[in-house]
Parts: structure tokens; C-alpha cells; sequence
């Protein structure tokens, strides 16, 4: 590419940062980084009214916590700063003002009482009311197209409210494109005169977003299919301004796991999974769910939302955030919606445990169980080593391996059925003798031992081994046998057994 690729994520912070719109970093993110360009992080938040205090530290932990930190952004590198809309505001009504002298802008004085009354008129007629060129010049509408420049001074300067719309052409078709979906005709005389500045000094998302991308130099816009509509919009600024509108792409939807729509948090609260990277705390105390407190690998959180809407082209799907900045390409971006699967993200959540160190999860599941406190952690390790593979989340391991740290109290009333039958506690006092007799304590001489005496003496395995489990578990769950025998010890073992005899 010819210029340097520059892409921004441009969140608005009212609220927690929805996974939808962690998807649409990532994909910014993995552009930028694929071309050797720029991740910027803009905060989008001239809507004042709905600002929440917090979010903006929020989608900056987000970002940190998946592993994309933004190149370029509110306190970081600010060669085009400042990066919060409303520290720019001053910037925004010269840019109106150079609209208006060029003819592509006009103020307008409608108050909403008057537009309401349009809209109503219009519906008893059976039409939709659009404030364009069809009606912005008959009279009905208050204007500066319709009224004198000194009309129009005069009420400025009175301090009427006003909003200065942006002047959709009339009779022409414009040709967009669009990277994902490609080429789009526009008939012009469909769109309405959308408001750019308002008489608060604020702009609207329209005006702002285009001056910014221009001054901050954005080469590719990418961004989710609810921008579609305002695209035509957009590429009229640039054009207006005579400026090079930077390269669009529009990204699926990511839908609801079942049914039709969006994914929402609704949904998740339903279905019982996050719709937010990190745990949030909304001001009136209600607390949301977060992948990370939930315990999702970043990694797996990044590798599935990767997969909401692309694909590689082949059969892979376990890819590092290194593998996909190689293998990203925008092309290979689906126009329909992706739908949210919770179990394929556990599904992920689960591989990554598997490639995960036996000991960072030991460490890990230390810090989350009490019970643990004074347990070596690396015996912990070994016991993780031994139980990750039934597990998709470090939460998991406690019910997967209590017993490796604590005899069993009590014993599954429908195990117990099916183990202990009549003859049980002499096969288990025979399994005593054969533990004690064992010096060399290992996973294979115990095997060795028990699995031979009972080929030799022509007992059925589950008659010995199904109460041999019960008394080390209590359930008949868990690893290997031979394998919990060896983690617990000699001693531990046999008191085990012998417990279970006494309950027999």
C-alpha cells in the first residue's frame, strides 16, 4: 500500500465495551498490524448526555487484557491529538462553517414542534417525511435556503436554536464500495438532509467522525454493518470537502445464538455467558459479567471472535494473535451475520487450557481455592497435569480433583449400589496387603501388582476396581486410579481403603 495504513476504533463511552465491538478492534487491530500500520483508539463522546463515568478506562483494560494495546490514543503517542471528541469540539464548526460558504451545508431553524407537525401531515397522506430536497425550499421548512442572509444573520443573532444540515445532491447516483461487500449504487434523492452542528457547539457523529479521520490521516475505516446507511453520507463529506475518503468495510453482524437480531446482553443473561470482555459495574450498582472473570483465556476470547465473520480458508481453527495477523485478510470477511455460539467458545476456552503450563494453572488454581493455601504447588501442578483435559475452565478443577487433597467424607449413594457387593471388603483388605507389599511406590509397579492379582485369581476388574475408586474419590470419577494411588501415597491409600471397609 501506498501510504502508511492507519485504522482507528472509535468507541463511545457509555457503557462497558460490548464483545461485538471488541470484534471490531480486533479486526482494526489485525489490519493495522498485518500492513505495518497504526491501531488508533479514538473516544467518540460529543453525546455528553449519555457519558458514563469509567468507560473509557474500561475499553482500554479490554483492549490491554486481549492483547491488542492501541499504537496511538488518549495519553499515548498523540501526534493528531487530542483523541477525545469533545476536547476537539473547537475544531468542528469551522469545518460546518466551510460547508455552508460552499453551498453544501445550510442552517435550519424547524423546531421540533414544527418537524412533528411535517411528520404527522405527512403519515395522514400515507408518505414517510424526509427533510430533503423535496421539501427543504417550498417555504413549509425554515431555512437559510429559503430565508434572506439577513434573515438568517438576524436569527443567529437573536440566538434562535438552530442545526446546520448537510445538502444531499439531488439526481444523482452514487457509486460506493465497499472492501467486504463491494460495489453499491446510491440513488441520492433517497437520502435526507442529515444535522452535522447543532447550536450547542456540539457536532453530530457525522461531521465529527469525518474530520477526525481526515486530520488523524485514516486510510481504512473498518467498522460494524450498522455504519452501512451512513456510508453514502459520508463518502458526500469527503467529497464535499474535496478531500480522499479513506477505504471502507463494513463487517457482519455478530447474531443472537438462537432466533433473530443482534447479540445483546439480554441474551447472554438468558443463556448464562458474558457479552463484555471484563467484569462491569454500572452505576446504579447492577453487575455484568466479563470473559475474564469467568474464566476465558484471552487468547480463546481473541481466537473466537476472529472466527464471528471470518474465516482462513482452511480447516485450521486454533490460531495465535500472531498467526492471525499473518493470515487476516479482509477479503476473506463474510457479508452475512455471524451467529454466537456459547459452546464453540468454550470449545476454544478448552483447547487453550490444554497448551496452557501445568504450572501457571497450578498457580492459578491456588490463588482461587482456600483449601489449598498450604499445598506445594507443585504437587498442584502434577494434579492439574492429570485433570485438564475434562476441564474448560480453571474453576473447574476443584470438582475435577478435591480428592487429591482430601479424603472423601462420604460416598455416592448410586456408586455405592454398584460397587459394594457381597465379598467387597475381603477384595479390599487383599488390595491393603498388596499396596503395603509394594516398596517401590509407582504408577507402574502398583498396576503391576494389583491388575496381576487380579488376572491371576480370575476376579472380574470392575469387582476390585470400581471400590477401589470409590474409596479414594467417593464417586466413581476421576483420573486413573494407579495415578491418584501414587499422588496421594502409601499411607493415605490404605487409610482410604480402610475407611470404606468400615462403611461396608
Amino acid at each position: 500500500m501506498s501510504k502508511k495504513v492507519r485504522v482507528r476504533f472509535a468507541p463511545s463511552p457509555t457503557g462497558p465495551l460490548h464483545i461485538g465491538g471488541v470484534r471490531t478492534a480486533l479486526f482494526n487491530y489485525l489490519f493495522a498490524k498485518k500492513h505495518g500500520g497504526d491501531f488508533v483508539l479514538r473516544i467518540e463522546d460529543t453525546d455528553q448526555n449519555r457519558y458514563v463515568e469509567g468507560a473509557e478506562d474500561y475499553i482500554i483494560k479490554s483492549l490491554d487484557w486481549c492483547g491488542m494495546p492501541f499504537d496511538e490514543g488518549p495519553g499515548k503517542n498523540e501526534k493528531f491529538g487530542p483523541y477525545r471528541q469533545s476536547e476537539r469540539k473547537h475544531l468542528y464548526k469551522q469545518y460546518a462553517d466551510d460547508l455552508i460558504a460552499s453551498g453544501n451545508a445550510y442552517y435550519a431553524f424547524d423546531t421540533a414542534e414544527q418537524l412533528d407537525a411535517e411528520r404527522k401531515g405527512h403519515e395522514t397522506e400515507g408518505k414517510t417525511f424526509i427533510y430533503n430536497w423535496h421539501n427543504r425550499e417550498k417555504g413549509r421548512l425554515v431555512n437559510s435556503l429559503v430565508l434572506t442572509e439577513a434573515e438568517t444573520k438576524a436569527k443567529i443573532d437573536a440566538g434562535d436554536d438552530y442545526v446546520i444540515r448537510f445538502k444531499s445532491p439531488q439526481d444523482e447516483t452514487l457509486q460506493l464500495t465497499d472492501i467486504i461487500r463491494g460495489n453499491i449504487k446510491i440513488d441520492t434523492n433517497v437520502l435526507d438532509d442529515k444535522v452535522l452542528f447543532k447550536s450547542d457547539g456540539m457536532p453530530t457523529y457525522h461531521l465529527a467522525n469525518i474530520v477526525d479521520d481526515h486530520l488523524m490521516e485514516i486510510t481504512h475505516v473498518i467498522r460494524g454493518e450498522e455504519w452501512l446507511p451512513s456510508l453514502a453520507l459520508h463518502q458526500l463529506l469527503y467529497n464535499a470537502f474535496g478531500w480522499d475518503a479513506p477505504e471502507f468495510a463494513h463487517l457482519p453482524l455478530i447474531l443472537k445464538p438462537t432466533g433473530k437480531g443482534k447479540l445483546s446482553k439480554r441474551d447472554g443473561d438468558k443463556m448464562g455467558f458474558p457479552v463484555f470482555p471484563l467484569e462491569y459495574t454500572a452505576p446504579d450498582g447492577t453487575v455484568s459479567r466479563g470473559y475474564k472473570e469467568d474464566g476465558y483465556f484471552p487468547e480463546a476470547v481473541v481466537n473466537f471472535l476472529a472466527f464471528l465473520g471470518w474465516n482462513p480458508g482452511t480447516e485450521q481453527e486454533i490460531f495465535s494473535l500472531e498467526q492471525l495477523v499473518a493470515d487476516f485478510d479482509l477479503a476473506r470477511v463474510n457479508k452475512a451475520g455471524a451467529r454466537f455460539d456459547p459452546d464453540k467458545t468454550k470449545w476454544f476456552n478448552h483447547q487453550y487450557m490444554q497448551q496452557q503450563l501445568d504450572l501457571d494453572l497450578a498457580e492459578q488454581f491456588k490463588a482461587s481455592k482456600p483449601e489449598l493455601v498450604d499445598i506445594d504447588v507443585n504437587y498442584i501442578a502434577l494434579v492439574v497435569g492429570l485433570i485438564k483435559e475434562r476441564a474448560t475452565f480453571v474453576g473447574d478443577f476443584w470438582d475435577l480433583s478435591h480428592f487429591f487433597f482430601t479424603a472423601p467424607t462420604s460416598y455416592d449413594e448410586k456408586a455405592s449400589k454398584k460397587a459394594l457387593k457381597e465379598g467387597t471388603a475381603d477384595v479390599m483388605t487383599k488390595v491393603i496387603e498388596l499396596v503395603n507389599a509394594t516398596d517401590d511406590f509407582t504408577v507402574e509397579n502398583l498396576q503391576t501388582n494389583i491388575k496381576g492379582w487380579i488376572t491371576d485369581n480370575e476376579i472380574g476388574f470392575g469387582k476390585v476396581m470400581m471400590p477401589l475408586r470409590l474409596a479414594l474419590v467417593g464417586a466413581l470419577q476421576g483420573p486413573d486410579v494407579f495415578d491418584i494411588m501414587y499422588m496421594i501415597g502409601k499411607a493415605e491409600t490404605v487409610s482410604r481403603i480402610e475407611n470404606l471397609i468400615k462403611q461396608i
